[in-house]
């Protein structure tokens, strides 16, 4: 499988070319190709695209919004469904787009937001629109009160992923961080918006909130739930996954789990005890009630990965909710993969893990990874 960072490559860059030519005969395309391929094999994703963005501005006309109609001109039909999973990477061709704007487009605000409704519509700007709304925030978040009724629900969704605190990728938005209610305020239409692809974004933005705002989360996860549907509980049941895996006592008695589990854990086996990098372990185990009571119970795997240094730091893995009646056993099924990951390198060592029961850590056992070359 080729890296995702082909995916900018020369053919893409003569395609933009060619766009651009047809609305814009006098557009220098081969000089245009010559400068956006020259180096790009050497860079990663992020920074093929940046460099294509570089060459846009390069060779556009130099007055930003002659250059913003040509590129808007140029642009192909929106996306063809309310969904971006399973799109693939078909829309990251409008990513040097999106940072063009976010990078020259500044000093002609209102032309700007125009064009990123227009590209949002086709890719996302939930990235770019952060340039904006660290300019001029009250700006910004009258346009993104309009939006968040818009007919598109891509543009629905621009309004609550780019008001995110904790947006992966993006530049941190400080004035975000100190005025939270005012995202709320932009979340609150959408949070029965009929687009799952909306109501999945604005959990992920009060998941972000609760990193920041913790007590926030829980009113306004305590207030959605009032009279929630089973989608909006499923909203804020997505939302408050970090809180859960925090052991958040408050988010945890908001969602019936506050009651202190009487449970052991019995049988753990890791299968293999040693991996190699690369490989899984397998876990299994049995959940034992020693109450005469049902419970409800919420649990969790916690496993304490070793990092670069020779510390640990937990990741959770979600297992599962349960309704263990009195004395009743559950057998538990679950495998950590040791793959190597852009966001995690497993290192050797020795790894913990723990079976977290309704926010409670209880030690199951621990398994060694090994190196490569041992």
């Amino acid at each position: 499988m080729e890296p995702l960072k082909t995916f900018f490559s020369e053919d893409l860059v003569k395609r933009l070319a060619s766009d651009l030519t047809l609305t814009h005969p006098s557009f220098p395309n081969r000089v245009f190709v010559r400068d956006a391929c020259r180096g790009l094999d050497q860079l990663e994703l992020l920074d093929r695209a940046r460099h294509i963005a570089r060459a846009l501005a390069a060779h556009l006309p130099p007055s930003y919004p002659e250059a913003i109609r040509i590129l808007l001109a140029s642009l192909g039909p929106g996306h063809r469904a309310e969904e971006l999973i399973g799109g693939g990477m078909a829309s990251f061709f409008y990513l040097p787009h999106t940072l063009f704007v976010a990078e020259h487009g500044l000093d002609h605000f209102d032309l700007s937001m125009q064009a990123q409704y227009e590209l949002t519509k086709r890719f996302t700007a939930e990235a770019s629109i952060r340039s904006y709304l660290d300019r001029d925030p009250e700006r910004v978040m009258h346009f993104l009160a309009r939006w968040a009724t818009d007919p598109d629900a891509h543009v629905r969704r621009l309004v609550s992923e780019g008001t995110r605190l904790r947006l992966p990728w993006a530049r941190r938005v400080a004035w975000l961080d100190r005025n939270p209610e005012r995202v709320l305020a932009l979340l609150e239409p959408l949070k029965d918006d009929p687009s799952t692809m909306v109501r999945r974004s604005v959990a992920n933005n009060l998941n972000d909130m609760g990193k920041v705002h913790p007590d926030l989360l829980v009113r306004t996860a305590k207030r959605w739930l009032g009279d929630a549907s089973p989608e909006r509980r499923q909203l804020v049941e997505h939302a408050l996954r970090s809180a859960v895996k925090r052991g958040d006592p408050k988010v945890l008695a908001l969602l019936g789990y506050g009651q202190a589990a009487r449970v052991a854990i019995e049988d753990v086996t890791f299968t293999p005890r040693q991996v190699r990098i690369g490989g899984r372990v397998v876990m299994t185990c049995h959940l034992k009630s020693t109450s005469t009571r049902t419970q409800q119970l919420l649990v969790d795997v916690a496993v304490h990965f070793v990092k670069a240094r020779g510390t640990t730091a937990p990741k959770v893995f979600k297992l599962g909710r349960f309704v263990a009646g009195p004395r009743e056993r559950i057998a538990l099924k679950t495998s950590f993969s040791l793959a190597v990951h852009t966001t995690r390198v497993p290192r050797p060592g020795r790894h913990a893990v723990d079976v977290l029961v309704n926010g409670k850590a209880i030690r199951a056992g621990m398994f060694d990874v090994l190196s490569d070359e041992s």
